[in-house]
């Protein structure tokens, strides 16, 4: 039997996922790295280490499975997005941490640019604001601050890639510098109405162009990897950054469908067909997916610390072991209790993009304990969908609230999925394979291979494991996220 190898690089681990001729998962390996924090609001990866954990995961999913390389027909990849590698072309090593999407350090370069009056042309060209999160800022940050990188850069000595274009490069040996549309339209450096790296602001930023990948759809050939790494040669034949993956893998291919998916971080993303919607109300304009050279482009609402949250529960007040014993704790807190945590570790992004702010935690008691703060936790992720739901309504309204479909770690959570209902007054849908990141570059490079079907045929095999209704009356409903508006004004300083 045939098989399609997902790799899903994300930010606290790399995972590999074989699929089977029929979609369903066959077998899965995955392996956590460690994260850096050299200073307040910075984070960064060794680079090194996404590549070996992801060529050990390669391997390690391929001996579980009990399968030869020959019985894999191709490769996709979905990546965490934005976070910056440059490396030497001759050697392969790169030359800095590599910076990741949650970074911070670049606030400043990001405010100057601002006030010398550059967001609104860099906004109608990419889509998106000047803030750090984004790549473009982070790589100029790096060619400033590493001795000679920017003229070695400008020599061909040195590449540019998001994390996909990086892990491509390692498994084809050097032999591809390439990327897909999504994972360069979140840039800062691509613009996707053009569909074409946009000299204006390369200049801009002082980034020489001779160090940017070349752009492919997400379903195409990104080339062969090396006969050594798995015993023979494999095409890598889809590319995806994650959360437009995961929309992919959630079938959201209709204007009007909805999904988020909740990891480290929280990203919505609603299908605007082939209309790329100005934001109003400082939400993203991205590109979906594109096939044939044609961008199917959405609107996108980033949220910074979503299941990281829960990782804070663990790992800093350490009052759970697992994620799992989060929501038996909240099921435990007390009602009358209304403690409100705005998880601004990191800022804020959408809809508010405070890359300054810092987290805070309102309404604290004298009985005020872990439950209560696991409860606040799982809420805050609620809260924030909603922030991002209300902006895309209000950018392109289609009537009715739709029904919202959610995949990720936390999405398992029937607490936190509940609450989510209750908090958009909305209908929540959890499909039965929540790997719908890793599923969605499967289907691209299984598509691409002629093992899967078509777009039509796709959508059709999506299922359902479990709907959400809302169950609190609107009152509640009204007065709980008064209460969130409120917190997050007094987190923001306004």
């Amino acid at each position: 039997m045939t098989h399609i190898l997902a790799i899903d690089q994300g930010t606290t681990s790399t995972r590999a996922i074989l699929f089977d001729a029929d979609m369903q998962v066959t077998a899965t390996a995955q392996e956590e790295f460690e994260q850096h924090f050299p200073a307040s609001g910075w984070v960064e990866h060794d680079a090194s280490d996404l590549w070996t954990t992801t060529a050990a995961t390669c391997r390690g999913v391929i001996e579980k499975a009990g399968i030869g390389a020959d019985a894999i027909d191709a490769i996709g990849i979905t990546n965490q997005r934005e976070t910056v590698v440059v490396w030497e072309k001759d050697t392969g090593r790169a030359i800095h941490k590599a910076i990741v999407w949650q970074d911070r350090r670049t606030s400043e370069i990001c405010q100057q640019l601002k006030s010398d009056g550059h967001e609104s042309m860099v906004t109608a060209k990419t889509g998106l604001l000047l803030d750090p999160y984004f790549s473009g800022t982070k790589l100029k940050w790096i060619l400033d601050n590493v001795d000679g990188a920017r003229d070695r850069a400008r020599n061909g000595e040195l590449l540019f890639g998001t994390v996909d274009t990086f892990l491509i490069w390692k498994l084809t040996g050097g032999a591809s510098h390439v990327t897909d549309a999504t994972n360069a339209c979140r840039t800062l450096l691509y613009d996707i109405h053009k569909g074409r790296w946009s000299t204006t602001i390369a200049e801009l930023l002082d980034i020489p162009l001779e160090m940017l990948p070349e752009v492919r759809d997400c379903a195409s050939d990104f080339g062969m990897t090396r006969p050594d790494l798995f015993g023979r040669e494999i095409p890598i034949l889809g590319v995806a950054g994650d959360q437009q993956a995961a929309a992919i893998g959630q079938a959201c291919f209709r204007p009007g469908m909805l999904k988020s998916t909740y990891g480290t971080g929280c990203f919505a993303l609603l299908n605007t067909g082939d209309t790329a919607v100005a934001s109003e109300n400082r939400l993203l304009t991205t590109i979906a997916y594109q096939f044939d050279g044609t961008p199917t482009y959405c609107l996108e609402g980033s949220i910074f610390i979503a299941g990281a949250v829960v990782q804070w529960l663990r790992d800093g007040l350490k009052i759970i072991r697992e994620a799992k014993e989060t929501q038996p704790l909240a099921e435990k807190a007390d009602e009358n209790q209304d403690v409100v945590l705005v998880p601004a570790f990191t800022g804020l992004g959408a809809p508010y993009w405070n890359a300054d702010c810092r987290g805070a935690i309102f309404g604290l008691t004298r009985n005020s304990g872990p439950a209560e703060f696991a409860k606040a936790a799982l809420e805050s992720v609620g809260y924030q969908t909603r922030d991002l739901l209300e902006a895309m309504q209000a950018d392109w309204s289609e009537g009715e609230a739709q029904t919202l479909r959610v995949d990720g770690g936390m999405s398992a959570s029937d607490w936190a999925m509940q609450f989510l209902s209750d908090i958009i007054g909305a209908k929540v849908d959890r499909p039965k394979v929540l790997e719908t990141t890793a599923l969605g570059v499967a289907w691209l490079a299984g598509s691409r291979a002629g093992l899967y079907p078509d777009m039509d045929g796709f959508a059709d095999r999506w299922r359902i494991d479990k709907t959400f209704h809302p169950d609190m009356d609107d009152r509640t409903r009204a007065s709980k996220y008064d209460r969130w508006q409120r917190a997050v004004q007094a987190t923001m300083g306004v």
